[in-house]
């Protein structure tokens, strides 16, 4: 743990979603709005990206042509200098601070040739993706045969003071609840997407963050600088009353405040890897192909005889 303060049908065929949980619009707009003070809220996309590049350097290959999608500008071009990058981001204001080849384009209408790409960085943008299974099959087929993703997304209890605290005002206040925090992707959800996208060798891992903050007020403004506040297209469309965040705030401290009256903000993260479909990649064998019993690999002999002579 590090501590600091400060079921979707598989489909990609176009922008049709069964089902819109997320305004993508808005989104967007948000984005937009937030570009020019980005860099006031980014701690934990520098921290992640620097993670993703870790990985891809644990791994003894060049890759030539790269996608970077979110990831901290200034990490990626230390790391990446020598190399052919791709930034695209959902938001022209937000892909306009990088250096060279910059796209606006949407994450659930991928704008490249199929087998174009060789390495495909994603850093906590996914999670606002409607189709997620949709999206990771598009990402796929974006890769040359061999080629790497690499994401990282929100996922499972992120945000579970903040949620908890907005849950029993709603409930103390109004007398019922709506939905203020976008949904999450489990981890164990986030393996299965991964197989049914294609992507082969998957791994999933997820790390838990824990940032403290003031008070639950600093918080909501870090979000916001961030672009994480609620988009969810069902949400509470009414503005929230004064009365309503303070009961918010007065929980958030009651149940989770630390010894320094500091209160906790956990941000799970879920790490995606997985590479497009290749001859020469390693292949489980078929079931039944083994030619040792496992007591022999393991060095093991029968046991005696009970019998008596």
């Amino acid at each position: 743990m590090t501590e600091t303060t400060s079921d979707k049908k598989l489909q990609f065929k176009g922008p049709l979603k069964e089902v819109e949980i997320f305004n993508r619009p808005l989104i967007k707009k948000r984005r937009d709005r937030i570009a020019s003070e980005f860099r006031k809220h980014d701690f934990i996309n520098q921290e992640i990206t620097n993670r993703l590049i870790d990985n891809v350097q644990d791994i003894k290959r060049n890759f030539n042509i790269i996608l970077n999608m979110n990831c901290d500008e200034r990490s990626m071009h230390t790391h990446f200098e020598n190399v052919f990058v791709i930034n695209q981001d959902l938001s022209y204001k937000m892909v306009s601070r990088y250096e060279g080849l910059k796209i606006q384009a949407d994450e659930e209408l991928f704008p490249f040739q199929n087998q174009s790409l060789e390495l495909i960085l994603s850093c906590l943008n996914l999670h606002w993706v409607n189709d997620l299974p949709g999206a990771l099959a598009q990402l796929l087929h974006g890769l040359k045969p061999d080629g790497l993703f690499l994401g990282a997304l929100f996922g499972g209890e992120t945000l579970t003071e903040l949620r908890q605290s907005m849950l029993k005002a709603d409930m103390d206040h109004r007398g019922g609840i709506s939905p203020h925090i976008s949904p999450f992707v489990d981890v164990r959800d986030a393996g299965s997407l991964m197989q049914r996208a294609g992507f082969t060798l998957p791994v999933v891992s997820t790390e838990r963050i824990t940032v403290t903050y003031s008070d639950a007020f600093a918080l909501m403004k870090e979000l916001k600088g961030m672009g994480e506040n609620n988009a969810l297209m069902k949400g509470y469309k009414a503005l929230s009353s004064p009365k309503l965040m303070m009961k918010v705030a007065e929980n958030y401290h009651l149940s989770f405040a630390n010894e320094q009256g500091r209160i906790p903000v956990t941000f799970d993260i879920i790490y995606l890897q997985g590479w497009a479909p290749h001859e020469s990649q390693q292949k489980p064998l078929k079931p039944g192909s083994g030619k040792m019993f496992l007591k022999d690999a393991l060095g093991q002999k029968p046991p005696k005889s009970d019998k008596l002579s």
